[in-house]
Order: C-alpha cells, then sequence, then structure tokens
C-alpha cells in the first residue's frame, strides 16, 4: 500500500469510528490489532493497553456508554509508507451531564495491507481527568496551589 492510500484509510477509520460505527472501525483493523494509550485505567477505564478485536470493541463500547456524542477534528496527518501519524482534536458529549470534553491525541498507527495493526495514543491525561472529574485536580494534590520548594529538603506547603 502506498502511503497515500494509508492516509486515507485511517481517515476512513477515524471518521467511522467517531460516527458511532464500531463494527465499520474494526473491520478496518486487524484481528490481532493493538492499543496503547498511556492514562490512569482507574480514572479513564477504557484506556491503558487492548489486543485484539473483542478488546477493542469492549473499549469502544464503553466510550459509547459514557458519551451521548463523539466528534474529532483532524487538522494534521502525516503519512510515510505503512506509518500514519494524526493529531487529533476529539469533543465528546458526557450522556450525565451534556457538558463537552475537549482534548487532542496524537495517534501513531500502523497498517498492513491497508488494515491497521497498532494505534499508539499519546494525550494529556492530567487535562483529560480534570475535565472528566470536573475539578481541578492540581489544586487538590497542593492544597492551594502553591508550593514551597527548598533545593536542599522536600517540598512543602507554604
Amino acid at each position: 500500500m502506498t502511503a497515500g492510500s494509508n492516509r486515507q484509510h485511517v481517515l476512513d477509520f477515524l471518521n467511522v469510528l467517531y460516527s458511532g460505527d464500531i463494527e465499520g472501525a474494526l473491520e478496518r483493523c486487524t484481528d490481532d490489532v493493538e492499543f496503547l494509550a498511556n492514562a490512569p485505567i482507574d480514572i479513564l477505564p477504557h484506556m491503558g493497553h487492548r489486543r485484539g478485536k473483542a478488546e477493542m470493541r469492549e473499549m469502544w463500547d464503553a466510550v459509547r456508554a459514557r458519551y451521548s456524542e463523539l466528534r474529532c477534528e483532524v487538522p494534521v496527518l502525516v503519512a510515510e509508507d505503512d506509518k500514519v501519524s494524526a493529531f487529533v482534536r476529539v469533543f465528546f458529549r458526557k450522556s450525565s451531564n451534556d457538558r463537552v470534553v475537549q482534548f487532542d491525541i496524537a495517534d501513531f498507527y500502523t497498517l498492513h495491507d491497508g488494515r491497521i495493526t497498532h494505534i499508539h495514543q499519546l494525550l494529556d491525561s492530567f487535562d483529560l481527568v480534570q475535565q472528566v472529574l470536573e475539578r481541578d485536580v492540581g489544586a487538590d494534590l497542593t492544597g492551594d496551589g502553591q508550593i514551597a520548594i527548598d533545593r536542599d529538603s522536600p517540598p512543602r506547603r507554604r
């Protein structure tokens, strides 16, 4: 496959996935597709490491259960041989209260014969957790947000 066709395969995959067609998205993946997104899975249980279509389906079903609407924008997509990288801006509407969670993802895809074999996602999980929990986690961790640092001793509150 050419880089141009792989680029189009990834765009088609994203369009189908974010339209809600999980089975259509899975058709664009190999049976042993592998997904990795480093994120705190106790708060974002649908993230982490997944392998195979069944685990991918479970992950995407969990996302669809939490969010009533999903959409994305892809301002940057670069393809070279069997590798495709995408900068994806994601918008999820929470089912519980209609608030929109917006975050950016760097997706790295590997394809074989036009089907996705690997997806590696990088995202600012701290920002995403704050939006999902609807609170300033940084302030929660530091009290008033002020930490005094002395190079010769551990950090302490002011």
